[in-house]
């Protein structure tokens, strides 16, 4: 969990107090729980269990897809503080089909001490499929901020898994002025691990405006589509296509072990990389499922 295992690179802002509410507080230690299982009817949300900060208000029945069911998790605070650990775990059943996402970007607060982690694991039994595209997460100034994600798919199980940052407000100037970023995602099958990608930023160690980092560019968004077995050459060539279409620096790659594909995108604004990003998804979607990615519409 996100409260007891901080990365090495985080274990000197843990021993950090937080004056205002300690780790563990009410507020600090979100759990959300979400399960959709296969009905008569299509897919349907049979458990949610949520804590502050995360709020549920039911599903959304506008998949593009006839038997998909759509959950976008809400949040009644400002953002993500110093000293909140968040644990999601999000379990799609056997030929199941879910959209999950967030009500707004994530916002992750100017931090003084301590840090801000997120645990998520995400499971795909077999036949099912799991659209995991939160909105983006922007760093504010001096943020702390460490995301975990692993994913586990069955035989037969595909899963997309979209993910964008914003290296600050850059309305107000402000560009790689967060403390440290770091994100993982692993990813496993039947037969053991498939992939494991890792993001790691630190402006005050090593310029991420640096050539071969983020360079001129201030937003970066990645895009998995794990799909182990199917023809990742030909969906990559697919995607690379669908992003070179759009205003990004973007591409498209096969992942090892024959688990699918991944797509990168830098751009000056997080318009331009969330439209690459969801025109591969688009893409994607249609590849796997036979149906267009879902809209924006967040009612």
């Amino acid at each position: 969990m996100a409260a007891d295992s901080p990365p090495p690179s985080f274990e000197r802002y843990a021993a950090e107090p937080v004056p205002q509410a300690a780790v563990g507080a009410p507020g600090k230690d979100g759990v959300l729980e979400l399960t959709f299982e296969r009905t008569s009817r299509g897919t349907a949300l049979v458990h949610d269990y949520a804590t502050v900060p995360f709020h549920i208000s039911g599903t959304l029945g506008h998949d593009p897809h006839p038997e998909a069911e759509t959950v976008f998790v809400q949040s009644p605070t400002g953002g993500v503080a110093q000293g909140d650990r968040h644990d999601l775990t999000i379990a799609v059943e056997a030929d199941a089909i879910a959209h999950v996402s967030t009500q707004s970007s994530t916002k992750v607060q100017t931090m003084e001490r301590n840090y801000a982690g997120v645990d998520t694991a995400l499971s795909v039994a077999a036949g099912g499929h799991l659209d995991y595209v939160p909105e983006p997460t922007i760093l504010h100034a001096d943020a702390r901020y460490t995301q975990d994600l692993r994913l586990d798919v069955a035989d037969g199980a595909t899963a997309i898994v979209g993910d964008v940052v914003v290296s600050g407000r850059l309305a107000r100037g402000e560009r790689f002025e967060f403390d440290r970023y770091r994100s993982r995602l692993r990813a496993t099958g039947p037969d053991g691990l498939l992939f494991e990608d890792a993001t790691h930023l630190a402006p005050d160690e090593s310029d991420p405006s640096a050539p071969g980092l983020l360079g001129e560019h201030a937003v970066y968004g990645t895009l998995f589509v794990v799909a182990p077995g199917r023809d990742a050459a030909s969906l990559s060539d697919d995607l690379h296509e669908a992003v070179a279409a759009t205003d990004a620096r973007a591409g498209a790659t096969e992942l090892p072990n024959d688990a699918g594909v991944a797509v990168r995108a830098l751009g000056d604004c997080a318009d331009t990389v969330r439209t690459a990003c969801d025109a591969a998804w688009d893409r994607a979607r249609r590849a796997l499922l036979d149906a267009s990615a879902p809209s924006g519409r967040k009612y």
